[in-house]
């Protein structure tokens, strides 16, 4: 197997997505923090579909703070779990207004207070609402950084995330989340990857490459 430095591998990252940005549809703050937790376990594209309506009946935090859940659900029923994210951004609202003056908090430590926000959510609030360097670490991220070997088999999240961040600069670390959830979803997908037109299968930890278009 070849060998690759992490800033070669952000390098052709870089290449590959160099515009790589959120693709949760937001206008701010408010509206990316309910769009981050209604996208665990679903798609952006599923999110963006339900949250027009959404934001529009709920438009600011206290709004949905005295929303009626099931009001709620029905506007996300397409949804996944749209039950227990309905709790939860309704309860991210009412917990946002009660306990922090309505203002959205910066730091993990408070987010993560919040319903529906664990540590993945918190870091992407905290690098897309506030600018503050941050490297969230979802499903994309995971695969990406154990077939790239910036991880091993057997890290957890919270593992891969401390690598990651030790590995690369902060002042790369959102562009750097964003490149590599793309080259997950658009290219090294978990079932089928297409490793005929990806620049990493010399160094690829993946077994079952494919390597025919």
């Amino acid at each position: 197997m070849d060998r690759m430095s992490p800033q070669e591998i952000l390098a052709h990252l870089e290449e590959l997505y160099p515009d790589a940005a959120c693709e949760l549809h937001h206008t701010n703050a408010y509206e990316m923090a309910v769009a981050v937790i209604l996208s665990a376990q679903t798609t952006d594209a599923s999110v963006n579909k339900v949250t027009p309506a959404l934001f529009e009946a709920y438009p600011d935090l206290p709004s949905l703070a005295a929303a009626d859940v099931k009001d709620i659900e029905e506007k996300i029923a397409s949804l996944g779990l749209h039950h227990a994210k309905a709790r939860s951004i309704k309860g991210f609202a009412k917990g946002v207004m009660e306990n922090f003056s309505g203002e959205i908090p910066q730091m993990i430590e408070e987010l993560t207070t919040l319903p529906g926000v664990g540590r993945k959510c918190a870091n992407v609030i905290q690098s897309e609402c506030f600018g503050i360097p941050a490297l969230a670490v979802d499903t994309h991220v995971t695969r990406v950084s154990k077939r790239l070997g910036l991880a091993y088999q057997k890290d957890d999240v919270d593992t891969i995330e401390r690598k990651l961040k030790r590995k690369v600069p902060k002042d790369q670390w959102i562009r750097t989340h964003h490149r590599m959830i793309f080259f997950g979803r658009y290219l090294c997908h978990a079932r089928s990857p297409e490793c005929f037109r990806c620049p990493f299968t010399g160094i690829c930890h993946e077994k079952n490459k494919n390597l025919r278009q």
